[in-house]
């Protein structure tokens, strides 16, 4: 029987990072032959997946997603990106259509029978032919009332666009459209993670330089998953994992209120965590030979920035079958250093901040300082990652700082130390 290796706990700056070492090991292990298909990725949340979808995209690893569509084929998606796409592109006629209604507005085929029928005899899109027809008694009152206060959102949304950066724009339209509120309200199961996933869609645009280039990046995306290869990655969630087994398993994002989830310990307390422990069970158990945890020092979740504490579960794995590794290897020192900060509580959290100290020497994860610090506008200051610069912007806990050698970048404060 070939025995597996021991379980490795990796500590990474953010998403990012994380995706970019998932998908290094897996070049690497394909390239010693390693078949995709006995490779998994497995979440705890769905939103989860853009990251590691956008970065095999990228590289070109075939990839599919396991109990659910992927990313950008997800109905909440699909709409949101279809409103962008008529505020961009007035008369794409298949955007128009999908979300004339959606909420509903009380649009239905009655109201669009006319509409076609214009565009198809005058040989315009539906968008030309809705201005025409609310000019005219072709169309009931109410309807024609409720389209021309939508041509009047989009203008008003074209607008904006000039004057908001694109992913405040894309929050905007979601909530004025009503179509943020239509999930809200909806009693469906689902209707939560399809919200999760349009708060992940809106950060999602604040790597793109434009509204247009992230509307091509989109259809280069579609265009990508017609893929006859059969040999791809497997990315799903820890709960669509469970009996299903391959040879190497990453799992990401184990840190607090990711995993276990801050939603299951809220609404269901001690039973929620024992069901979350259940999840991680599930997830080191799929892996016949290797696993990799993974978990990040900081996680834009929602367009947010926000610290992160390893995941209590990283204290229960037994010692004598684990390797703690950081970005540049495995260090014995350093693993037992990092699991004697782990376990100097006995119950998770007390020492946190002491915790995290060590780990900020061992692993790069940074401590939360317990007093804000003031920062000022020209002040020279040092960040791990991308070293000296001056800070030119403050906005809140969020600061956008000009490096020497990295560049303008946006940070959070607490990543930040004064030039002592």
């Amino acid at each position: 029987v070939n025995e597996g290796e021991p379980v490795r706990v990796r500590g990474v700056w953010d998403g990012e990072e994380e995706a970019r070492a998932v998908s290094e090991e897996i070049e690497a292990l394909q390239a010693k032959g390693h078949k995709l298909n006995e490779i998994a990725v497995l979440v705890r949340a769905g939103f989860q997946t853009r990251e590691f979808e956008e970065r095999l995209i990228t590289i070109g690893l075939p990839y599919r997603v396991i109990g659910g569509p992927r990313f950008y084929e997800r109905q909440e998606i699909r709409d949101a990106v279809a409103y962008l796409r008529v505020i961009a592109q007035p008369n794409d006629d298949l955007a128009f259509e999908r979300i004339v209604n959606l909420p509903k507005r009380g649009i239905g085929q009655a109201t669009l029978q006319p509409i076609h029928m214009l565009a198809r005899a005058d040989g315009i899109s539906l968008t030309r032919a809705v201005k025409k027809l609310i000019e005219t008694d072709e169309i009931k009152p109410k309807p024609r009332k409720t389209l021309a206060d939508l041509l009047v959102d989009f203008e008003r949304w074209r607008g904006l666009a000039h004057m908001v950066p694109h992913a405040e724009l894309a929050g905007t339209v979601l909530d004025e459209s009503g179509y943020t509120e239509m999930w809200k309200l909806s009693k469906a199961p689902e209707a939560s993670g399809r919200l999760d996933n349009l708060k992940e869609l809106v950060a999602a645009l604040e790597d793109f330089e434009s509204l247009a280039a992230f509307l091509e990046h989109v259809s280069l995306v579609m265009e990508n998953e017609g893929s006859m290869v059969e040999d791809k990655v497997n990315l799903m969630t820890l709960h669509g994992a469970k009996g299903l087994e391959f040879l190497t398993v990453f799992l990401p994002g184990w840190e607090e209120g990711l995993f276990p989830h801050q939603r299951s310990l809220d609404d269901l307390g001690s039973g929620g965590l024992e069901e979350e422990r259940r999840l991680a069970y599930v997830g080191l158990t799929r892996a016949k030979k290797r696993a990799l945890i993974l978990h990040a020092s900081s996680r834009r979740i929602y367009g947010k920035w926000q610290h992160s504490y390893p995941s209590r579960f990283l204290d229960e794995l037994p010692a004598e079958h684990i390797d703690f590794i950081d970005n540049q290897g495995l260090n014995k020192n350093d693993a037992n250093i990092h699991r004697q900060s782990l376990n100097s509580s006995s119950k998770y959290g007390k020492n946190a901040i002491s915790n995290l100290a060590i780990n900020k020497q061992r692993f790069g994860i940074f401590e939360t300082r317990s007093l804000a610090q003031e920062f000022k506008v020209g002040e020279r200051v040092f960040h791990q990652k991308f070293g000296y610069g001056h800070i030119v912007i403050i906005d809140g806990n969020k600061l956008e700082i000009d490096f020497e050698k990295a560049g303008s970048k946006k940070v959070v404060d607490s990543f930040v130390e004064r030039n002592q």
